[in-house]
């Protein structure tokens, strides 16, 4: 079952967060066709939250068709997305980068940036870029690093 965690601090609206979390769970595999969602109850007492939050976040689910409500039993997950089990080994690759990139003195911010020029490159549906002054910086700073 997923668990979700609400940062107040992020900008990011709390039901946003719950879908976002969702389909991540989705992605990794943590969540399969026919798995039960926590009910909204159980999400509140785990976060604070407002139930109608949690719902707010169940309905634009199912509206994707990711989830269904099954009345009196609960809401289930009707498909998965993507194919990148949580035990894959890029995911291993990754944690390494990535604990390469925070000994390196980047934060968060800086990683994602980083790492969503580089989507941007490899990928059809670019994101937004990083400012051109941080983007440079970065290909600065990891010019000359093993890769």
């Amino acid at each position: 079952m997923v668990e979700y965690r609400i940062d107040r601090h992020s900008g990011v609206a709390t039901y946003v967060q719950i879908v976002q979390q969702t389909k991540q769970a989705l992605r990794l595999g943590l969540l399969r066709p026919g798995d039960k969602l926590p009910t909204a109850r159980e999400v509140v007492e785990a976060t604070a939250i407002n139930p109608n939050t949690v719902l707010k976040a169940y309905r634009e689910l199912e509206r994707e068709g990711l989830v269904e409500a099954r009345r009196g039993l609960g809401t289930f997950v009707r498909r998965s997305l993507g194919a990148a089990p949580a035990d894959s080994p890029l995911r291993a690759e990754l944690e390494e980068w990535a604990a390469r990139a925070a000994t390196a003195g980047l934060d968060r911010d800086d990683v994602a940036a980083l790492f969503t020029a580089v989507l941007d490159q490899h990928f059809a549906a670019p994101a937004p870029h990083p400012p051109a002054p941080l983007r440079q910086a970065l290909e600065q700073h990891f010019q000359g690093e093993p890769s």
